[in-house]
């Protein structure tokens, strides 16, 4: 059982929801965000999801494209972002970690060196927006075999012929996007993803978690009361971006992760 299995099982028998929350390695530098993410845990967040910074990110909306080009100016690399990962472990061996990206930094790398190293450090599973399920061959069934959970994005767009397709080899948990579009861009209504909450288990037993368009507590509780639980990453981001302290940044983390559990 990976550590994201073991989180829902424990937060199922708690009769809990999830609270997952997104940073970007590296932005503004990697001490801070490390210093963030060792916060998180203490400040309610069940999984953390970790952006790999890319130059070309297509699902992300401008506050955390810009989060990723802080990082990548910072110096940011896939061979730091492990470090960071690494350096979080030292303290924490509990708290699941997703990290979530696009495939080229992995490819540069190869694959089975990513998996290993990934592995090595901590890494719980992948979310990589760019590799369809017609890709599976590609990083998704290594990465099972590795002992990773490859989790997918399902959409408003993904009809029912294509999802039973998208849940195929699909682990950890499923993210739904619950509007259609990049990150931050509109916000999340409980009353549009409660059916498609209910339509995704239909054909799978996976925890549905749902992001994009969550960004106060009071959104965060209303989703979850519909859903497994919630992402919140721009929100977050955006904090980090308005150069807030730590102490600030997390207190605001734990008014959303308070929503979340609430729920």
């Amino acid at each position: 059982m990976t550590r994201i299995e073991s989180k829902f099982a424990h937060l199922s028998t708690d009769g809990k929801k999830a609270f997952v929350a997104y940073i970007m390695a590296g932005d503004p530098t990697a001490e801070k965000s490390l210093d963030v993410m060792k916060g998180l845990p203490a400040a309610g967040v069940d999984i953390i999801e970790l952006g790999l910074p890319f130059t070309d990110p297509m699902a992300d909306g401008e506050t955390i494209q810009l989060a990723g080009q802080r990082a990548l100016a910072g110096g940011m690399t896939l061979q730091k972002t492990l470090d960071m990962v690494k350096a979080f472990r030292e303290t924490d061996n509990e708290t699941p970690i997703v990290l979530m990206g696009y495939y080229n930094p992995i490819y540069n790398r190869g694959v089975d060196k990513f998996l290993a190293d990934a592995a090595e450090v901590g890494i719980d599973g992948l979310i990589i927006v760019d590799l369809p399920p017609e890709e599976d061959d590609e990083l998704c069934i290594p990465a099972q075999k590795a002992g990773l959970n490859f989790i997918r994005l399902a959409t408003p767009t993904t009809d029912d012929k294509r999802l039973p397709k998208v849940m195929q080899n699909t682990s950890g948990f499923v993210y739904y996007v619950s509007i259609t579009g990049i990150t931050g861009a509109a916000a999340a209504q409980a009353a549009d993803v409660a059916p498609e909450v209910a339509r995704i288990k239909a054909v799978s037993d996976l925890p549905v978690i749902v992001g994009f368009g969550v960004r106060t507590p009071e959104t965060a509780r209303e989703i979850a009361a519909v859903a497994d639980g919630t992402v919140v990453g721009s929100a977050i981001v955006a904090q980090i971006a308005d150069g807030k302290s730590t102490a600030d940044i997390l207190a605001f983390v734990k008014s959303l992760a308070d929503g979340a559990h609430s729920a």
